[in-house]
């Protein structure tokens, strides 16, 4: 994929890109695997808001992806190769010999016409599904499990990928997208190859409007509120604060940790922050 740079035609239109969906099928998404997405608005059960900067958009539908792969030994065709408006990555349209049809996310230089397999001993081609114990080392793989049969977590958005460096007593060590060194059960499993869109992160939004159209409130600076309403807020003029960035609830906002699950603490053998 490439990404195209708009005439300026409009001040709107200066210095936007955007990607080069030529070789996506333009085709209407498989009605039975898509679901009505309500919208939030960022808000919880109660109507407060729990997330902050999110409201309107356009509608969307919500297309169903095969995480799992759990449809063994069965090769599939890819039909189709999709956008989806929910996520990064382009989506693959998989049709198997007994005519079920399943979205996958579509791995970078997959085709139309091509074949994909979910198996313990399938090819290592890209599309293919395995358990990390069969997976060469140094190859690039995605949608990994964290347990097995769970379903892919973890490498989802467009252009990233992990890598296979080690097995060491029944775990797999896989350096993941953020540099973070971490390992799997071997028996989870992960797909060959690297997300499709890795242009994705290339594009340049162009104008506030494009925002809105993805969902994506205006953020305000703390710095330009009263102090009722943020621990940057007010001073005679411009002014900094006095203090490390926080957030509006007075929680450090650079370098400051907080991860706190001891359950999984284990299995990270390099943090990401390490260099």
């Amino acid at each position: 994929m490439a990404v195209k740079i708009l005439k300026p035609t409009t001040p709107g239109r200066r210095g936007t890109s955007v990607v080069d969906y030529s070789q996506i099928d333009q085709v209407e998404p498989c009605s039975a695997l898509t679901v009505a997405l309500k919208k939030h608005a960022g808000r919880n059960n109660t109507g407060r808001i729990t997330v902050r900067h999110q409201g309107g958009g356009v509608r969307r539908h919500y297309r169903m992806i095969d995480w799992r792969r759990d449809k063994r030994d069965i090769p599939g065709k890819v039909e189709y190769i999709e956008y989806d408006p929910n996520r990064t990555a382009f989506i693959a349209r998989i049709v198997y010999g007994d005519g079920e049809r399943r979205y996958i996310l579509a791995p970078e230089g997959l085709k139309k016409g091509a074949s994909v397999v979910a198996s313990e001993s399938a090819d290592v081609k890209v599309g293919n599904a395995m358990p990390l114990r069969s997976i060469p080392l140094g190859t690039f793989v995605h949608n990994i499990e964290m347990r097995p049969g769970k379903g892919g977590q973890m490498a989802r958005s467009a252009g990233t990928y992990a890598q296979l460096i080690g097995r060491v007593d029944g775990y797999a060590q896989l350096r993941m997208p953020s540099g973070e060194m971490r390992r799997i059960n071997e028996g989870c499993f992960a797909v060959i190859g690297q997300v499709s869109n890795p242009d994705h992160f290339n594009v340049t939004i162009g104008k506030a409007g494009r925002s809105r159209w993805m969902g994506v409130r205006p953020t305000v600076r703390g710095m330009t509120m009263n102090p009722c309403d943020h621990p940057h807020g007010g001073g005679e003029g411009r002014a900094k604060g006095g203090r490390h960035p926080v957030s509006p609830w007075a929680q450090p906002t650079k370098g400051y940790k907080t991860r706190k699950n001891k359950r999984t603490a284990k299995d990270i053998i390099r943090d990401r922050r390490q260099k």
